[in-house]
């Protein structure tokens, strides 16, 4: 199946927030990078907003063409900003607010009541979920009794161990791709996707419905220019 890449555009927010105004501009940046083939644009707005703003996620909605996915943890405040945004997907993760960067999925098995109810409440205003699990059979038989429609599948493993031993690194999510598949979920996955070993990684997980990469992309984008840099990644995801 075509695999989707959503691009995550925080560190375009982090560069602009660091001085200021209004430079790099991240509406337009979004705006260009479905213009180069994106298929998605990925946001993550925290409490303190220091990098994504809740007015960027209002501004993104009506300009993004594609579709967009808010990432966050379910606190009152970013509930209330995705039921009045209504985007197309919302991935919630379990991180807390000061937390750097999204390090574990979910225990869907403790938090079951929890996300039950969240996702309720998602799915009435029409945002279809995801939950971001590590590849475990319990967590995933766990996302499925919450009602969430896709997993996204917390990658950072993967990655950290891809140069020793791709296939024992692939293995897990191998399994837990088939293992959502029978359950009835569908697979997004994310965390330190990289030219290096998204290829293999999409060749390997199946059915995989869209990869969200950010921190990668646009370092490289530093490099290439964003306009050549999402058709590299969107070669990788092409496989037999």
């Amino acid at each position: 199946m075509n695999t989707h890449l959503s691009v995550n555009i925080n560190k375009v927010a982090t560069l602009r927030n660091a001085r200021g105004g209004n430079v790099p501009d991240v509406i337009q940046f979004a705006i260009n990078c479905e213009r180069f083939g994106a298929q998605g644009i990925t946001v993550h707005p925290r409490p303190d907003e220091r990098h994504i703003r809740y007015a960027d996620v209002r501004n993104l909605k009506p300009l993004v063409r594609t579709e967009l996915n808010v990432e966050g943890y379910p606190a009152e405040s970013f509930l209330a900003l995705v039921c009045e945004v209504k985007p197309a997907q919302v991935t919630l993760v379990p991180d807390p607010p000061e937390a750097l960067t999204s390090n574990s999925g979910w225990d869907t098995l403790t938090h079951a009541a929890f996300l039950k109810d969240v996702i309720q409440r998602l799915h009435e205003h029409g945002i279809r979920t995801s939950l971001f699990v590590a590849p475990e059979t319990r967590m995933l038989e766990g996302a499925k009794s919450t009602g969430a429609r896709r997993v996204e599948l917390y990658t950072e493993p993967y990655a950290f161990h891809f140069s020793k031993n791709p296939v024992d690194a692939v293995a897990p999510y191998r399994r837990a791709a088939a293992q959502a598949g029978e359950l009835g979920l569908e697979v997004n996955a994310g965390h330190d996707l990289n030219l290096q070993n998204l290829a293999y990684f999409a060749s390997q997980v199946q059915p995989l419905h869209e990869v969200s990469i950010g921190h990668a992309l646009i370092i490289d984008a530093l490099y290439f220019g964003i306009e050549n840099t999402i058709p590299l990644y969107l070669a990788k995801l092409q496989h037999p």
